[in-house]
């Protein structure tokens, strides 16, 4: 049904996987992280009918295994995208790839930022869409392309530009 509606909206299919109880206290999160994708999607070229993606809302503990698994780095943190490089088979959906964001992560950050955790989901799940779709802010040149497309796509969801006053902070 979900890849139905999606396939006719032009939207992915979004799986979300609450893996973790913590984001019971977010009461809108799943629609939160719907909404983003969905407006990431129509602000690139993900618009088209037939792609998949699959988000699970989990703890640090899961993303810092996740972390240490497939990046080295034994630490937890916001966001992590995993690209799919499976082709796609005739008559499938196409499968963008997997994201993983980490509740405490997420709110402790949202809280030294003075901003709803609401606010901080909806830029996660767009950041790591970027990613999946092969944006990336490894140079500067790099960055700046996808904050600005990030704020973009936050501007339509009404959430304030997260990076204008924490330039000097890390990424997401």
């Amino acid at each position: 049904m979900i890849q139905a509606l999606a396939a006719q909206a032009r939207v992915p299919a979004v799986d979300i996987i609450v893996e973790s109880p913590l984001w019971a206290a977010e009461i809108d999160a799943e629609q939160t992280v719907r909404r983003a994708i969905a407006q990431a999607a129509a602000a690139t070229d993900a618009s088209r009918a037939g792609t998949e993606i699959a988000v699970a809302l989990t703890d640090d503990a899961s993303v810092r295994a996740l972390n240490r698994q497939w990046r080295g780095i034994d630490t937890p943190t916001n966001v992590l995208s995993f690209p799919s490089a499976a082709p796609a088979h005739a008559g499938s959906l196409v499968h963008l790839g997997d994201i993983a964001i980490a509740y405490e992560t997420t709110a402790r950050e949202a809280k030294a930022e003075d901003k709803p955790i609401a606010h901080h989901l909806a830029h996660l799940a767009v950041h790591g869409f970027l990613h999946l779709l092969g944006y990336d802010h490894e140079s500067e040149p790099e960055a700046e392309t996808m904050e600005q497309l990030e704020r973009a796509i936050l501007a339509r969801l009404d959430v304030p530009d997260p990076y204008l006053t924490h330039e000097t902070e890390s990424r997401p």
